[in-house]
């Protein structure tokens, strides 16, 4: 199948900035954009399907006028539609075999606070064979770009700077698929990569029996792991201009913080099966609930 980047839409404010998102990031990759909506037969259709029409065709039509609308905005953008009859996660999954990338909305949760993801969007987070992103709604392109000059808007000035790329580090269980996301992403917007790792300092009890003097040499320590697990990334895309902070804190709080006017945050999700399904992870869980900027999650062994 033609290589493409997926969107889930549903006729929310959230999905077609969704879909904006990923018809910007097809144009980057040079690849097509595949639009994708599901839905279920129900007795009762919901209140946005009009009574003169059945659900097939509600989502047929809402489909045209959401592939007309990317082709507007974003010129020379290959637009492909997909509407299934089936349970959303299930279809939204199929989907991200098929994709380089799947992205789906979010819903606000206001301006400041980030954003919340719904039960399916979460679900679908968490079982992804594939990348996912997460948009919240009124995301735009002047969102992804510093300011330019004169207040004029990026869509018209496109050299307009990315804002950075934020890359959460664990180098305690570094992943290649996770590193190597983050810097294409950055490679692709010619941005910066800020990478962000977080360590827990001695506990409590452990504090009392060490001399002050030992933290800096804990925290030299994590420095130097950070530098050698960035090392081969840095010489495989040399053009990616690389700034590692290093800090003592909750990684998630530390993430969602370092997230605040970036232009995306990339963290990763092992899979891994649990008794109750698969797990996203404490720290993924809460930039995805609270972070202000578009989430990537990277699926790793």
């Amino acid at each position: 199948m033609l290589r493409h980047v997926a969107a889930g839409i549903d006729g929310s404010p959230e999905g077609l900035a969704a879909a904006h998102w990923a018809a910007r990031e097809a144009l980057r990759r040079g690849t097509a954009l595949r639009l994708v909506h599901a839905w279920e037969w129900q007795p009762r259709p919901a209140p946005t399907v009009p009574a003169d029409m059945s659900q097939r065709s509600w989502a047929e039509d809402m489909l045209a006028q959401a592939s007309d609308s990317m082709r507007a905005a974003h010129s020379g953008l290959r637009v492909i539609t997909h509407s299934v009859a089936d349970a959303p996660v299930e279809a939204l999954l199929a989907a991200a075999e098929e994709a380089d990338l799947l992205v789906l909305g979010s819903h606000g949760i206001s301006g400041v606070a980030g954003f919340l993801t719904g039960s399916v969007s979460q679900r679908v987070v968490a079982r992804s064979p594939r990348p996912v992103v997460l948009v919240r709604a009124g995301e735009c392109t002047a969102d992804e770009h510093f300011s330019a000059v004169d207040g004029i808007s990026p869509d018209e000035i496109p050299e307009t700077p990315y804002r950075d790329v934020v890359l959460g580090l664990d180098t305690d269980r570094p992943c290649d698929e996770l590193i190597e996301f983050a810097f294409d992403a950055a490679r692709r917007r010619a941005a910066p990569l800020r990478v962000v790792h977080a360590f827990s300092g001695p506990s409590a009890s452990a504090i009392d029996r060490l001399a002050p003097e030992n933290d800096p040499e804990l925290r030299a320590e994590h420095e130097r792991a950070v530098v050698v697990t960035l090392r081969p990334w840095c010489e495989k895309f040399p053009a990616v201009a690389v700034t590692e902070t290093v800090t003592e804190g909750r990684a998630a709080g530390e993430l969602i913080h370092a997230s605040a006017g970036a232009a995306l945050l990339v963290v990763g999700r092992r899979l891994r099966q649990t008794r109750l399904g698969t797990h996203l992870g404490s720290v993924t869980h809460a930039v995805l609930h609270h972070a202000p900027c578009p989430v990537a999650v990277v699926p790793h062994g």
